[in-house]
């Protein structure tokens, strides 16, 4: 809110907070933003980190992948504004790939991935 994020709201799917979204002006377009905590991704990968799980183990490491996912996620958040406030970089440069097209519900980095990222091709050959 600080740097002039309206409506923002936490994105919830099947009881599971999955992410954040929010709006902000750029070049006063109101612009919207969808930041995913992925956090059965974190999950995943600490699971594998479990050798030899112990009953209620993969519970604990359910629950702890959701801390972590949030707290990376808001460390990563702060990084960047960081980088913002201190004129290193505009805030589109940074938050750019999360920028989100409501109609076709997706992120500006899943259009280019779907694409195959032909946008970054080169046209002089």
């Amino acid at each position: 809110m600080k740097h002039g994020a309206k409506n923002i709201m936490k994105l919830i799917e099947q009881q599971k907070l999955i992410g954040i979204a929010f709006i902000i002006p750029i070049g006063g377009i109101d612009t919207p933003f969808r930041l995913p905590a992925r956090i059965d991704r974190v999950e995943l990968q600490l699971k594998k980190l479990v050798k030899r799980p112990r009953k209620g183990t993969l519970n604990k490491v359910s629950e702890q992948a959701a801390r972590t996912a949030w707290k990376i996620l808001a460390d990563w958040v702060d990084i960047q504004m960081a980088l913002v406030e201190l004129d290193q970089a505009e805030f589109g440069e940074v938050f750019l790939p999360y920028m989100y097209d409501h109609q076709k519900e997706e992120t500006f980095f899943d259009k280019m991935k779907a694409s195959g990222f032909k946008m970054l091709e080169n046209k002089t050959r």
